[in-house]
């Protein structure tokens, strides 16, 4: 059920998008544009990230404003920047849809719901698993699965490149917020955990992301205004951009342009596989 309402585009206010128009499967279950185009061709304030591995999440936008995949679901859906519809209207529409009004009949006992619509598409997006990377069966000790570049960026990861320290636990993320100094400079500065906390030490801190399936999700970061992996690698080798509530883990890195290289292979290898 999940799945069908995720590629449907019924759930848009006027039809014409559907989750997947964002969350594009072909691209890591991430968009390839640096910033999502809703309804209207309204421009989104942010990248939508890959949803590889939310299952693991804790916390649910990059500002971390849902607390389950059940509540993330009604965001895009009642933004005006997205789907621009409201879930009593999706519910209306799929009550009236015979097919999906037997199916949810089938699933639940008590039919369309806006829970069920919720639940149904959380459930789908569980599903989405990335796992079993040359870093993970490397680690699991396989050794000759890594290329000596590939080994030096994990070193690199678990060492001087500190990368680990945000990006850290089973799903490379540590579930947590920081800034990095990412649009700092901008004229109209993204909040990020600052528009859900109201604290000013949270101004310009977005979620970890998880690395894996990084090398196929590009471009990077929450305003996707980063094109490659080498970019990413070398902007945290430059400590990020300086501003008053920069993260204390951000400062130069000092890694020449081979060990640069050395992390982009390392990225690659956690891409890891999706059944």
């Amino acid at each position: 059920m999940g799945r069908r309402l995720f590629f449907d585009r019924i759930l848009s206010r006027d039809r014409t998008l559907a989750c997947a128009s964002c969350h594009d499967p072909a691209h890591g279950f991430a968009d390839p544009r640096p910033l999502s185009i809703g309804i209207d061709k309204a421009l989104g304030q942010r990248n939508a990230p890959s949803l590889f591995n939310v299952a693991m999440g804790r916390l649910f936008f990059w500002d971390g404003r849902a607390g389950s995949l059940e509540d993330q679901v009604r965001f895009p859906i009642e933004s005006p920047r997205e789907l621009g519809s409201k879930l009593t209207q999706v519910v209306a529409r799929l009550k009236a849809d015979p097919g999906y009004a037997s199916a949810f009949d089938r699933t639940f006992t008590d039919g369309v719901t806006a829970g069920n619509v919720a639940r149904s598409l959380a459930d789908f997006e569980r599903t989405l698993l990335l796992g079993n990377s040359r870093i993970d069966r490397f680690r699991a000790g396989n050794v000759d699965v890594l290329g000596d570049a590939q080994r030096q960026g994990l070193w690199l990861y678990e060492s001087r490149g500190r990368c680990w320290r945000c990006h850290s636990g089973a799903n490379f993320s540590d579930e947590r917020f920081h800034n990095t100094g990412v649009g700092s400079r901008c004229e109209t500065r993204d909040p990020g955990r600052m528009a859900v906390s109201s604290l000013a030490s949270d101004r310009g801190r977005f979620k970890t992301p998880t690395l894996r399936g990084v090398g196929r999700t590009a471009p990077y970061m929450h305003d996707g205004s980063v094109k490659t992996l080498k970019e990413v690698v070398e902007f945290y080798n430059r400590g990020g951009v300086k501003n008053p509530q920069l993260d204390p883990l951000m400062r130069p890195l000092k890694l020449d342009k081979q060990e640069i290289g050395f992390l982009v292979e390392f990225l690659k290898a956690v891409n890891g596989e999706w059944p």
